[in-house]
């Protein structure tokens, strides 16, 4: 693809966006059957709900853009999911692997959250204000799910995995 314009890369952002979004979908329902605490499950599934919700309002903001809906190639995601398959298969202890499963989520998370800023940002420049706002919805739920993750973490995750490490 040519990046000749901001538009160029605010499309460019929104089909990388939609490639996570869909690799999440696919990915995530392995993710949570490997799940050993409740918390950290129900928090999972609820973000798959959301994650639906994300890529109807990538398919909005490329409608209000005048372009084709279309998912980009993120190469960025398909490296997160290998390390999540390579790590799945290490036969961790279940507190271990739930601690693994966080530190993954949030890796995939944190590129989520730039990959919205960015495309929002970028919106933003070009005046697309709807897109922005849309944009930005999205965002402030990616960096909700991040917090929780890491309060679910801290509370009881990592302890108990420390103590099935000794």
């Amino acid at each position: 693809m040519k990046l000749n314009s901001m538009q160029d890369l605010l499309v460019a952002e929104l089909q990388d966006l939609m490639s996570v979004e869909r690799q999440i979908a696919q990915t995530l329902p392995k993710v949570i059957r490997e799940v050993a605490h409740l918390p950290l499950r129900k928090e999972l599934e609820g973000h798959l709900a959301e994650t639906t919700q994300h890529e109807q309002r990538l398919e909005a903001c490329f409608k209000k853009l005048g372009v084709p809906v279309q998912a980009g190639r993120s190469h960025g995601m398909i490296g997160l999911i290998s390390g999540w398959m390579e790590m799945q298969e290490s036969h961790a202890h279940r507190d271990v692997l739930d601690a693994a499963i966080i530190s993954t989520i949030q890796h995939i998370e944190h590129y989520e959250i730039a990959g919205y800023g960015c495309a929002r940002a970028f919106a933003q420049v070009l005046e697309q204000g709807e897109v922005a706002e849309i944009l930005g919805r999205t965002l402030a739920e990616e960096e909700r799910f991040d917090r929780r993750l890491s309060e679910i973490a801290k509370s009881v995750i990592n302890r108990e995995a420390e103590l099935h490490s000794r």
